[in-house]
Parts: C-alpha cells; structure tokens; sequence
C-alpha cells in the first residue's frame, strides 16, 4: 500500500463518519494483496491495530459520552475489537450466488420523526379506538397501502448497548433520549438521569429497598433457588426492573406493558436487555399458550383484576402452569393498613380486594402468603382438588386453549388437560428441563411430533448453532445480548445457545400447521405467536442478532418478502447481524433486497456440503443514522 493510500485510509476514519470496524478491516484487506513490499505486512497491522482505535473513538464520540466519562471509558477499555470482524468466510466461500441480472431496489431512510415508529401501536392509530378496556391500547396494525417502504432510522449518535450487566443499570441518553420518566417516578427510584446515560438503580414503587430485597422476599415462598421457578409472566413492567434482577436467580420474565403515557418503558427494558414486548390485557387473549408460566407477576400493574367477572385473572390461570405462582402487591392487599397512604376510599379498595378473593377461590387457587403489601397464591396441580368446589366455575368451551391469535379473552376457565403426566408430573429444574422430553411430547399431544423427531431435532441444532459460531464468531461472546428466533419450532435453536449473556425470542408464526410454543415453554424458554405480515410488538432497534429458519419459505404467497424484511431492519439494531436459513433461490431473492437495505451479505453452505439445496445467509446491518443521505446500496 503507498502511503498516500495509507493517508487516505485514515482520513477517512474520523469520528464523524465511522460507521464500523468491519468498514475499516475491509479497507485493510482490500489494499493487503500487494506483498512485493517488505513492510507491507507490517502496514496491514498497524492499519488494523488504528482501525480498533478509531472504532472505539467513534462508538464512544457517537454515544455522546464525553472524554471524562468513566462509565464510557471502562465500556471502551473492556471492547474486544475482533468481535466486530465477526463473520469469516475464509472457509465458507460464497455459495449459490447467482446473478440474474436484476437490478438492486434501493430502500431510502424513513423522515427522522419515524425514528421510534411501532406500527401495530401507533398513538395516533390507537387514539380512533374506543377507550374501554384498554381497546385502544392493543394491536391495530396499518393496512398495506399505509405501511412505510422505507428504512426507520437510528437517532443520532446512536450507541450500541452496553454488555450486560452492565447495561441492566446504564442505557446510553441518546438511544431513547426521553426524560418524562426520571420526573414523573423520581420518588420512586425507577430511572435516574447522570449526564448522558440514564441510570436504573433497581428501585420501583413496590420495591423501595430495591429489587434484590423484594425478589428475595418472594423467594422465601417460591422456589426461585433451585431451578425450579424458571418462567415469569410480568404484567404491566414498568421499565422491568423486577425481570432484569430476576436473572440473578436464573429465572427468565417475559414483561409487557402497555404503550402509554409513561413514555418508551418497553424500550427501555430491551435497552437494558431484558425480555419485554408492548401488550396490554385489553379484550384479547395473551399471545401465549396454555400451562406456559411457572410465576405471573403484578406489581401496582393497574390492571382491574377483579372486573369483567375476573376475565383477567382467568387468563393468568389459563397462561400458569398447574402449581404455578400469582403474585400480587400493592393495591389492594392489606388495604386496611395503607389505605391513607394510597389515598383512595377505603369502600372502593375493600370492594375491589373481596373481588380479587372470590375469583381466586372460584379459580381453586390456594393462599400461600400474605404479609405487607404482598399476596401469593398458587395454582392447583390437578382438577382433583376443585371437584366439590362451590359454586362451580363456567369452564370454557374451546378445544384448544392455545389458539389466542386475536381471540376474544373470555370469563371462563381453562380445564386442566385430561393426561396426568401433564398436570400432575414433579417440576423438574431448569438444567434438567432445557434438555428433557417435554410432556407435550412424550404425552404424544402433538399430532406428528415423537420421542425420537424431539431428540432427533435437539442434535440437528446443536449441529446447526456450532456451524453458526464458526462463521460469526462473537454469537456466544456478549457481543448479542437480545437475540430472536423468527420460527422457533420446538426451541432447538435457543437450547443450543443457552448462557447466561444472552437471551431468545421464540417466536411461533400464527400459520405454522404444528404448534410447539407449549413445548419451548416447558423447556424453560420463551415465546411468543405472532403473524410475521404484521409488525411485531416492540420499538425499533431491539434486537442485537436475528434468526430466520425458513422464514420465506413458510410465507411464500403469504405476504410480502419486502416487507418482512423491512420489519428485521426495523427490530434490528445498527450493526446486528441476522442468520437466513433457507432453499438456495429464496435465499438469492433476499440477498438481492437485502442489497438496498444497507445490510452487508454472504452465502454459505450448509454444514453438510454444497449438496444440499439448504443454505445459509449471513447478513450484518450497518450503522447509519437520522440524517446521513448515503446510498443504501452495498453492492
């Protein structure tokens, strides 16, 4: 390389234009193939070795953390800038690229005011429902003539989160620069404002000595220390601080709350990597299975439990497996000591708590603990203890308890399943649970689905995920912390991965003909259904690493594959990496849209050779803000 290309190189890395280490990696490699020189090999090094230098400025410089700030400088000290040359084709080459002379569609940047666009809960959108039971609050996706075909935008000086831990406590300000909630919950330890991250101290309303002392409070009643309580149902999160600290124990929450006035909780959950989706206990059914929770979990969640002839409790019991734990604190428990502290009626809480007790007999759910300002029932094992129940609870009519697509909630009860291994089978612990037969299988209550096909499919994956790690080399580093499955099937993808720096969105698409969510569930993972031609229910930029096993193929004739896409770009944070698994041609059809997505792309085989018409397509967005006018083509 001459030194006047050498110039150029450097010139080109300032801090106002960096976009990535793998950028200038490849403007290394690019001008390495010269060797006549002696001090060429030298050059590429030092070229490198600045390269890191640079990519570590700039992260820092485009967080909008200043030079004196110790929280960015031990982030910077701690980065590893070989992750963020993760993908390595050297043995992989570049399979199937076909080239049919089509032309590359360049997908422009959406307007900067899109920058926290959620479709399916839009404000604007949910203003023209009606307010009853919270209607307006749930899903209402835009049809497709009004979906956007453009690419949402990062806000500037967007920063890639911190590693976890760190980040349950830190989120840089300017990837959700919103400060009502540092006001409205400033007594309540929430979130705190400290120059230019937000702090998240582990406080709450119902936790004033913290998060740790709360959850251990519950742990002296449920088994949250041996594995056994893995699954946890959080109802109206807040910012999910009671799930971040949960992971403490091992113990796993899916949090949800509601797009509301207390303005990005959800995102600022997912900032800190903790599992959390927009939802709301409306009119529709949770988008979870049956008997899929070991504990749910509502702390001043401000839901009516005891209304609609407890609908809403009915459907925590329909979503707890039998034996499973309602936690319930604050309002109304023990009002009689604190209800001039809640400066609400006395009447009005008392009504509301003799509501809650009688839906909770109806329900046959057993009183463990009630002391301060917490009440923990526990589901029944089995419909044996409920049979001289008095009175009897309406049971639903529907066969399928699982099929919650946008079904109405109703005020019945959820019968317990008829086979004994199901309802009455000793909880295994989590270590043991990742890796057994799932009594959905083993029961034989999947048509189609054996012993055999479950561990059959278990070794496939954990085949699958090594080939993975080989060619992205950081999956398993901390680099990803919030990673989905687009089309989990029974959760192999997600067993394979299992640490302690990473969790997975499993997501069982509404259309698949096998419906296996129970059965990730009992491995002590979580899940979601959702319909992949409507959004998902998060803000943009949540997800680190993305993973889609036949995705196309499923939806083929479905939907658009655009606008598929369109939506990983806008779940996918800058510099997120997505795996396409898939057949050879759909996957040459998303590499070429891929191509005007600013997404960087390389096909490789399957691990098994070139034979297979199965191939695999790794992808990494690139960083790019609000406001740049580059092309958004990388071909």
């Amino acid at each position: 390389m001459r030194r006047e290309e050498k110039a150029v190189v450097f010139l080109n890395f300032n801090s106002d234009n960096i976009s990535s280490y793998h950028r200038c990696v490849m403007a290394t490699k690019g001008n390495s193939g010269d060797r006549k020189s002696n001090n060429s090999l030298f050059s590429i090094f030092v070229i490198a070795g600045l390269c890191c230098f640079f990519y570590i400025l700039g992260a820092w410089q485009r967080s909008g953390f200043g030079k004196g700030d110790n929280i960015a400088l031990e982030i910077s000290k701690q980065t590893d800038c070989s992750v963020f040359n993760n993908l390595n084709y050297q043995k992989s080459g570049d399979a199937g690229m076909i080239d049919d002379g089509a032309q590359v569609k360049e997908f422009k940047p959406c307007e900067d005011k899109y920058i926290d666009y959620t479709p399916c809960q839009d404000q604007m959108r949910a203003m023209t429902f009606p307010r009853d039971n919270m209607i307006y609050r749930e899903r209402h996706c835009p049809p497709d003539n009004e979906k956007l075909p453009c690419l949402i935008p990062a806000p500037k000086g967007y920063a890639n989160p911190f590693p976890w831990p760190k980040s349950r406590d830190y989120v840089p300000f300017v990837n959700a620069p919103y400060k009502s909630l540092t006001v409205e919950k400033a007594v309540q330890n929430w979130i705190q404002y400290e120059g230019n991250v937000f702090r998240f101290p582990g406080g709450g309303t119902q936790f004033p000595h913290g998060a740790d002392a709360y959850i251990n409070e519950l742990a002296s009643v449920i088994p949250m220390d041996n594995g056994i309580v893995r699954t946890a149902l959080d109802t109206g999160c807040g910012v999910a601080s009671w799930g971040a600290y949960l992971f403490k124990k091992n113990v796993i929450a899916m949090s949800f709350a509601p797009r509301d006035s207390h303005e990005s909780q959800i995102q600022f959950a997912l900032e800190r990597g903790v599992p959390a989706v927009i939802g709301v206990l409306g009119t529709i059914k949770l988008p979870y299975p049956s008997r899929a929770f070991d504990m749910a979990h509502c702390s001043r969640c401000l839901i009516p439990w005891g209304a609609n002839d407890g609908m809403y409790m009915m459907e925590i019991d329909r979503v707890l497996r039998p034996g499973g734990y309602w936690v319930l604190s604050g309002p109304p428990i023990n009002w009689k000591n604190n209800y001039q502290a809640w400066q609400r009626p006395k009447e009005e809480l008392d009504e509301e708590q003799r509501k809650i007790e009688e839906v909770a007999k109806l329900l046959c759910w057993e009183k463990k603990h009630e002391i301060g300002e917490i009440a923990i029932w526990q589901k029944r094992i089995n419909n044996d203890f409920c049979r001289e129940q008095d009175p009897k609870p309406t049971m639903c009519k529907s066969t399928n308890p699982d099929d919650v697509w946008y079904k109405k909630m109703e005020a019945c009860v959820t019968p317990h399943p008829e086979t004994d291994e199901v309802t009455g089978a000793a909880w295994q612990p989590f270590s043991e649970r990742l890796n057994a037969v799932p009594s959905r299988i083993s029961s034989g209550s999947i048509p189609g689905l054996s012993v055999e096909t479950f561990l059959e499919d278990s070794r496939t994956w954990k085949k699958h995920v090594n080939a993975y790690k080989r060619i992205n080399n950081v999956i398993d580093s901390g680099r990803y912390r919030n990673i989905m499955d687009m089309n989990a099937g029974m959760g192999g993808f997600a067993a394979a991965l299992e640490s302690p720096k990473l969790w997975v969105m499993n997501v069982m698409p509404t259309i698949n003909e096998r419906d296996t969510l129970g059965v990730i569930y009992e491995r002590g993972l979580i899940g979601i259904y959702h319909d992949w031609c409507e959004a998902f229910s998060t803000y943009p930029r949540t997800y680190d690493l993305i993973h889609a096993n036949g995705v196309f193929s499923l939806y083929k004739d479905k939907c658009n594959m655009e606008d598929i896409l369109l939506e990983m770009d806008r779940i996918l944070r800058p510099e997120g990496a997505v795996i396409f698994r898939d057949k050879v041609d759909v996957l040459i059809k998303v590499r070429r849209i891929v191509g005007g997505m600013r997404w960087n792309a390389k096909m490789v085989d399957h691990e098994d050779g070139p034979l297979p018409s199965e191939k695999v397509l790794f992808t990494v967005k690139q960083y790019w803000v609000a406001g740049e006018n580059n092309s958004t083509s990388s071909q």
